[in-house]
Order: C-alpha cells, then sequence, then structure tokens
C-alpha cells in the first residue's frame, strides 16, 4: 500500500513507472539473504532459501559433458525439441561450460543468436575454438560473474540454464541480472536433475526439485509457465519474467 500511496503521488508517469521498475528488479526483501555454515562434502556451506549450494565443475570437468552417453543418459536433443525456440531468438545458455548445448541450438536459432556465457576463461577458450571448427556464426562467449551475467538490459529472449544453477554461489544476484537481462515476456528455460527420483544416479546438491526451483524463481520476479516431461533424468521448468 505504501508503495501504491508513492506512485499516486508522483507528478509523472515516467517516474511513477521508474520506481515501480527498482521495486521489481531484484529479490523481494529476505529472498536475497544467505545463511552460511559448516560445508557438506559436495557442497559450498551458503545455503539459499533451505537450499545448500553445490561445488562447482571446473573445466577439468569437460570429458564429462561431452561424454558419448550422455544422449543416452540426458536426452539432450530431445530437450532442444522440447524448448521450441523461434529461428529468430536470441538466447544466453548461461553456465554454458564446452558448449554442448549451445552448439546443438545454434542450428535451431539460424536468424537469431546463442550466447554462451560462462565465468570460467577456459570454458570460453573452448566455446570459441569449437566454434570456429564448426564454422558457427552465431555462437559468441561472454564472461560472467559469480553475482551477474553482464549482458545489457532487455538485450535476450531466453536464457538457457542446464545442470548449471545449482551451483551458482549468488543465485538471487544471478536472477536479477538474468531477469535485467531479459525483455518483456522473456523466458527461462532451466534443466536439472529431478531431486524427486532417487533413481537419477546424481549427488543430491546436484538436483533440484520443482517445489524448490519455483520457490527461489517466483521470490524474485519470475512466473512459473510449466513444467515440461519426457526426459530420462531432468526437469525442464519454464519461467517468464513479467
Amino acid at each position: 500500500m505504501r508503495l501504491l500511496c508513492q506512485v499516486s503521488g508522483f507528478r509523472h508517469l515516467s517516474a511513477a513507472l521508474a520506481l515501480l521498475a527498482a521495486a521489481l528488479s531484484a529479490c523481494p526483501p529476505g529472498a536475497g539473504s544467505y545463511v552460511t555454515g559448516k560445508a557438506s562434502s559436495d557442497g559450498i556451506g551458503k545455503v539459499f532459501m533451505g537450499r545448500e549450494i553445490s561445488k562447482v565443475m571446473g573445466h577439468p570437468g569437460i570429458g564429462w559433458l561431452e561424454r558419448t552417453e550422455r544422449e543416452r543418459e540426458e536426452a539432450p536433443s530431445k530437450a532442444l525439441e522440447m524448448l521450441k525456440l523461434a529461428p529468430d531468438t536470441i538466447v544466453a545458455d548461461i553456465g554454458v561450460g564446452s558448449g554442448y548445448y549451445a552448439f546443438r541450438l545454434a542450428p535451431k536459432v539460424p536468424k537469431g543468436k546463442v550466447i554462451g556465457v560462462d565465468i570460467q576463461p577456459e570454458m570460453l577458450e573452448f566455446l570459441s575454438a569449437r566454434s570456429k571448427e564448426l564454422k558457427l556464426t552465431n555462437v559468441e562467449g561472454r564472461l560472467g560473474a559469480v553475482d551477474g551475467v553482464g549482458l545489457p538490459e532487455g538485450s535476450i529472449d531466453a536464457a538457457l540454464m542446464v545442470d548449471a544453477y545449482h551451483e551458482f554461489s549468488h543465485p538471487a544476484e544471478m536472477l536479477a541480472s538474468i531477469r535485467k537481462a531479459l525483455r518483456p515476456k522473456g523466458r527461462i528455460y532451466l534443466l536439472e536433475f529431478r531431486a524427486e527420483d532417487p533413481e537419477v544416479p546424481i549427488r543430491a546438491l546436484h538436483k533440484m526439485s520443482v517445489a524448490q526451483a519455483r520457490k527461489e524463481f517466483e521470490a524474485c520476479g519470475f512466473k512459473f509457465i510449466e513444467s515440461r516431461p519426457g526426459l530420462p533424468w531432468q526437469h525442464l521448468l519454464v519461467f517468464e519474467r513479467p
């Protein structure tokens, strides 16, 4: 009510809209706070909204990302089809890693672009070299930070995160940064291993439940659209910037 009263008192509509935009640009008070404690064997000891953040898989893990069994285990080809992106979509692959998804996504957006964001320069070097090998002209790398994607405001139509979000050491700040980079009605496509399924052979902190993902993303201003079922090990969750 206090915010509405302030807005109604503005003499100019532009000023009122600026205040409203500022109020919606980040997670609400409390959602961005973290609790720290003793780290578990696979975590960093930092807890966000009841979830301990996992350790990061560094660039030495490129071999695992590029493993030949990945298609059978995760069905990435099916996941890409399930995204249903328009040919001119500008999409950021956040936590791009080796570019496994980026290189397979690029032909599906021939009039658009795939921006691979990562905080590890070694990953981006691999991405650049592989892009040249594959002669892909619509894939580019971008060095991000632990608390932001480093993309201009309103510059992307969609963001894709594949088994990466659970490793972000500053998830609240990252979601606020992604939200700023997305255009209105822009979408986040979140792929995470299913925490609800004990048969998925992945360590617990590298999984997420639908309930936990919704808790975090909705607190940070995103609207949950749907869960698209059908993958062997993962959720495909769709969120939208209002």
